[in-house]
């Protein structure tokens, strides 16, 4: 059960194998300037167990090739969960973003969301690497980070308003989405303009 102390959010859960309540921090953001810090360690102990996982990441201040983008928090919700010893976190992520488009410089706004799924560890054996599990050392789990890295992968190299989106004319500037300037667009090689006058000859 999701509860609320003030500003500081916790679960409340029944571990199975010693029948005491544990309790899981969810946020910390007054105490730790964190705005999503959750406690693991115990899930990693407590088969069965589940802790859902739901809040705003705020990620204002995340530049994106040369754009704040994100114009409101992300906003997530899954659940961490442990099933036969096998620790996971399964999320979406609702995304609004603001942007200027790549092409045309027109003023976007649109929401697209994600699905992520992480195996946890707290450690490896042999002190091996393996990109399939997120090494959590000390059992907690920093959202804040988890999300922005997850979220950022998954945006595109140009933001555009639309697909199919036709820019600006290089000449006036026109919005060629708009309007058809009627341009002779078509640039010719200063190097090669003196070839095709003396073909032309």
């Amino acid at each position: 059960m999701l509860c609320h102390s003030g500003s500081l959010p916790f679960v409340w859960e029944k571990n199975r194998l010693t029948n005491q309540t544990d309790i899981y921090i969810i946020f910390s953001v007054a105490l730790r300037g964190i705005g999503m810090l959750i406690d693991i360690k115990n899930l990693f102990e407590a088969p069965d167990l589940t802790i859902p996982v739901e809040g705003e990441i705020d990620l204002a201040g995340v530049e994106i090739w040369g754009q704040k983008v994100f114009g409101a928090p992300v906003r997530i919700r899954g659940s961490l969960r442990n099933r036969a010893g096998v620790v996971s976190l399964q999320y979406s992520a609702e995304v609004p973003l603001e942007y200027e488009c790549d092409r045309c410089r027109k003023k976007t706004e649109k929401r697209v969301g994600y699905s992520f799924e992480h195996l946890l560890a707290r450690e490896l054996s042999g002190g091996n690497e393996n990109d399939e599990f997120l090494v959590v050392p000390d059992g907690m789990l920093n959202m804040d980070e988890l999300v922005m890295t997850d979220v950022t992968l998954e945006l595109p190299f140009r933001f555009l308003c639309k697909e199919d989106c036709k820019g600006l004319c290089p000449i006036c500037g026109a919005d060629l989405n708009e309007t058809e300037c009627g341009c002779q667009r078509e640039q010719t090689d200063p190097r090669l303009a003196k070839l095709k006058e003396l073909l032309d000859s």
